[in-house]
């Protein structure tokens, strides 16, 4: 899964138009950032974008393959999809599908937090307590004769 200097600079530059992207070495390939927002990933000289439901169709439509690597004698796919190679000749055009992985990166990201999730440094403030019956009378013990 090696990456060469030359198609990673090339992906760099393609996707420059996006602003604040980079790609960050991962084992022997590199993830595909926004930011610290990851949409993409290139391993042996192929580019991968993010995918959902929603895209997963233009992907297939494509002709298009999944990511998967092999690991403890088992394939194990991830929710990325090789780009298309026209797109490599179409810098507006990998732009745009550049986008739509954002996209799911920001909803995976979105439905992997927990709801009601404080901020760092920010407490959370305590629920009140009501009471909403009253609360039963003890059991009075019982006196000797």
């Amino acid at each position: 899964m090696a990456i060469s200097d030359e198609f990673r600079d090339f992906i760099a530059e393609s996707l420059a138009p996006l602003g604040n992207v980079g790609l960050r070495r991962m084992f022997s390939g590199a993830g595909v950032f926004q930011g610290d927002l990851m949409f993409g990933l290139v391993a042996d000289d192929t580019l991968y974008f993010k995918v959902d439901e929603a895209t997963r169709g233009d992907f297939e439509a494509a002709g298009c393959r999944q990511f998967t690597y092999r690991a403890r004698g088992r394939d194990n796919a991830l929710g990325f999809w090789q780009v298309p190679d026209t797109l490599l000749d179409d810098s507006d055009e990998l732009c745009r599908w550049a986008r739509l992985a954002i996209d799911v990166a920001f909803r995976a990201r979105a439905k992997a937090q927990p709801k009601g999730r404080a901020k760092a440094g920010v407490a959370k403030p305590k629920a009140e307590v009501k009471a909403t019956s009253k609360p039963k009378a003890k059991a009075k013990p019982a006196r000797g004769k």
